[in-house]
């Protein structure tokens, strides 16, 4: 009975906490092995919160080494369009060896209208040029007739719905931040200062200013209730009031306004009175 005694008095515990001149006992804490157990797994989980959302929600995190911050973000933008213009040089340099080549072994080299045309499959040198001809000269004509008589008028006011319209994509870059309904209602495309801003449909220039937060900014009202915006450009090709089709160039890539942070394009597409995600119909 005694041994059993021993036993139960020797699972419980104190600790106390005494003044060593009056020996007067200031806190005491009673506990046992199961309490104290709970108690350091509940104080490690707590500190671990505490870790994780300091980490997760303060800037904090920016300091641990290998995490991705502003800076290294606008580097791999900027290394991603460095690489798509080496891939260009690059083809064109395989162009230019092969053309060497073919006129070194005494061939014809290869016809290339433009540069624009760099990527795109090369005309056979077996292909009739005096047929294609003739089917663009007829073509032309019957273009002529239809606008004679006013056959294609009806068709420029055909009243699409926005799926239906084809997008020209206004400057093929990086999308450096993507459209958000809630905060961020349009696209950034990144691209190097001076490339060429296109029209991405036919349209109208309902506004071509500056501005102190967008910089040069350009809008352009669309068919079927459509306007496209176009914010901190460097220069404006055009003015309000031009008649502007699609492809056309209008504006060049910049950095200008206050709101501007790099060089990019701020897109937005308006349907309607409200904002929708270009993306969702223009291959960038």
């Amino acid at each position: 009975m005694s041994k059993s005694n021993r036993e139960h008095k020797t699972s419980n515990f104190r600790l106390a906490i005494i003044d060593d001149i009056s020996h007067k006992q200031l806190v005491t804490v009673h506990f046992t092995k199961t309490s104290f157990f709970v108690a350091i797994v509940t104080f490690l989980v707590t500190i671990s919160a505490i870790v994780f959302s300091i980490i997760a929600f303060t800037p904090v995190r920016t300091f641990i080494p290998g995490y991705p911050d502003a800076r290294s973000k606008r580097a791999a933008i900027q290394n991603a369009i460095t690489i798509d213009s080496l891939e260009t040089v690059i083809y064109k340099w395989g162009l230019y060896s092969e053309n060497l080549k073919r006129v070194m072994e005494g061939m014809d080299p290869i016809r290339i209208d433009s540069i624009v045309n760099i990527g795109m499959n090369s005309i056979s040198e077996d292909a009739d040029f005096a047929e294609i001809q003739r089917k663009d000269s007829i073509l032309r004509e019957k273009v002529k007739e239809e606008e004679q008589f006013g056959i294609s008028a009806g068709r420029d006011k055909r009243n699409l719905p926005i799926e239906g319209r084809h997008f020209f994509c206004p400057l093929k870059g990086v999308i450096s931040q993507a459209y958000n309904p809630a905060g961020h209602p349009f696209i950034d495309i990144a691209a190097p200062e001076g490339s060429v801003v296109k029209a991405t449909l036919d349209g109208t220039v309902i506004s071509a200013e500056w501005n102190n937060e967008s910089g040069y900014t350009i809008k352009i009202q669309h068919d079927g209730d459509i306007i496209s915006i176009y914010r901190h450009n460097e220069k404006i090709l055009k003015k309000t009031g031009d008649k502007v089709s699609a492809g056309s160039p209008i504006a060049l890539v910049g950095n200008t306004g206050d709101l501007s942070t790099g060089t990019h394009l701020h897109f937005e597409l308006w349907h309607k009175g409200e904002a929708v995600d270009p993306a969702k119909y223009i291959n960038f």
